[in-house]
């Protein structure tokens, strides 16, 4: 079975001439049509590699997020779990025991012994859910460093405050002259 072109070339409605353009046309043609789908793969690849990347950042953001989430449910059990086996009686007591909480004056009702103890900064107090308990201040430096709004009164702090206050005062080495009239 002979081409189109073969059977017009030996009727003689047409010349080997035009029939080399219209071959030439032809595989131009199929060049530029094979080119065009592999322009179009190679930017579905290229879409297909974003998504994926895209999708590769979301996942590791979502992973980071969840880690997070977990290292915090841990120094919560941390700090709960120090606080539960170290906690301190606070005896039976009529002494009253302030400290703030929020800006809000707290009171817990402790022995003479534990208020001396808390004077003394050898014991802190800190919040376990609704509750307040008192803890050593090793304990409460190792809750500190997790997490130190959990620690609610400790009595070192309150003693340097004091002792900067005291620096402060710059005046106080000058005498004051017992005959001074006003």
């Amino acid at each position: 079975m002979a081409s189109l072109q073969d059977q017009l070339l030996k009727a003689g409605l047409a010349d080997k001439s035009k029939a080399k353009q219209a071959r030439a046309d032809k595989r131009k043609k199929q060049k530029l049509k094979s080119k065009g789908n592999a322009v179009a793969q190679d930017e579905n690849k290229l879409a297909a590699q974003q998504a994926a990347e895209a999708k590769k950042q979301r996942d590791r953001e979502l992973n980071q997020q969840r880690q997070a989430e977990l290292e915090k449910k841990a120094v919560v059990a941390q700090i709960r779990q120090l606080i539960t086996v170290n906690q301190q009686p606070k005896g039976n007591g009529d002494t009253v025991l302030n400290f703030t909480d929020n800006n809000v004056v707290k009171r817990m009702y402790v022995s003479d012994a534990v208020h001396k103890l808390v004077i003394d900064a050898r014991l802190a107090v800190v919040k376990l859910d609704d509750d307040y308990a008192l803890i050593p201040m090793p304990v409460a430096d190792k809750i500190a460093e997790r997490d130190a709004s959990v620690v609610i009164y400790r009595a070192d702090l309150r003693a340097e405050n004091k002792q900067k206050s005291e620096e402060d005062d710059w005046y106080a080495d000058y005498e004051i002259p017992d005959d001074l009239t006003w």
